[in-house]
């Protein structure tokens, strides 16, 4: 069987309407078409490409071949005059028309850059995301008495409303550790991850696992030494020693009284002292 390029006029030829595409398309890319144009002559749906079983990159020989094998096997007259034939023809022939014409499928290649750069991103079936992380402040003295703290999540996906979970905070339990607390359905498997940070207080400031404060004295003090007490984080009374001669800025270490250690023991608390230098005026002699 020969391969007509128009086998009949129902199904191989596209007529008055492909002619005026193609005055239309020449027309236009001589004069510069403009969008509305090419939108015209390629409709949105059409991958002339697709029709063929080919890729945009092939050449013009492969173009032939595909198109007289595909002709071939979808031939109406061979598959008993069937309209789907029938239609398949027509597409394959309005792909062999455009992409065999260099011109023709320039202006091609350029209409379905413009439809995927315009094409909004696929949208990607992702895993459902089940853990919650957070990051809540304690007080000071919380890490070293322990607390309980009610933990209450408001996910806007979950069907059975706000989820409520208790973390009981143990004693020494040092800044930064996290704890997680399985979620409920229908959130099963996921966790509530909560991470505990020292809040400033209004004496005790945290640096990692040690303690700062500040401890005013009178100038007296200073020059001469001497021992000062103070309240300790947990509420203990602590003697502090106060060198003589100490000054202004120092910082006293006090060992162990700091925050719990993620491996155990406790920071250092770290004691600035603060004063003010006497000061004496008076009237020169004399005048």
């Amino acid at each position: 069987m020969s391969l007509p390029t128009a086998v009949s006029s129902s199904v191989w030829s596209l007529g008055a309407k492909c002619q005026r595409s193609r005055l239309l398309l020449r027309r236009g890319i001589a004069d510069g078409a403009n969008s509305h144009t090419i939108a015209f002559l390629f409709p949105a749906d059409s991958d002339h490409y697709a029709t063929l079983g080919l890729s945009r990159r092939c050449t013009l020989a492969q173009i032939r071949a595909a198109y007289r094998s595909l002709a071939k096997r979808h031939h109406p007259d061979v598959n008993g005059g069937s309209p789907e034939a029938a239609e398949r023809a027509k597409e394959l022939n309005a792909a062999h028309e455009f992409l065999s014409d260099p011109v023709r499928r320039r202006a091609y290649d350029r209409e379905l850059a413009g439809r995927e750069s315009a094409a909004p991103p696929p949208m990607r079936a992702g895993k459902v995301e089940r853990n919650i992380s957070h990051d809540t402040n304690l007080r000071i003295e919380d890490f070293l008495r322990g607390t309980s703290l009610d933990i209450r999540v408001n996910d806007p996906a979950n069907p059975n409303g706000p989820e409520t979970y208790r973390l009981d905070v143990p004693p020494n339990t040092a800044p930064g550790t996290r704890f997680r607390l399985p979620r409920a359905d229908p959130f099963a498997g996921g966790f509530v991850q909560v991470r505990l940070k020292a809040l400033p207080g209004f004496r005790f400031k945290a640096r990692g696992s040690d303690l700062r404060c500040d401890l005013r004295i009178n100038a007296r003090r200073a020059a001469q030494g001497g021992t000062e007490m103070i309240a300790g984080a947990a509420g203990a009374p602590l003697r502090i020693s106060i060198p003589a001669g100490v000054a202004r800025g120092a910082i006293l270490r006090v060992p162990g009284e700091g925050l719990p250690k993620p491996r155990g023991s406790r920071g250092d608390l770290l004691v600035r002292i603060t004063y003010q230098p006497e000061v004496r005026v008076s009237r020169s002699p004399g005048r």
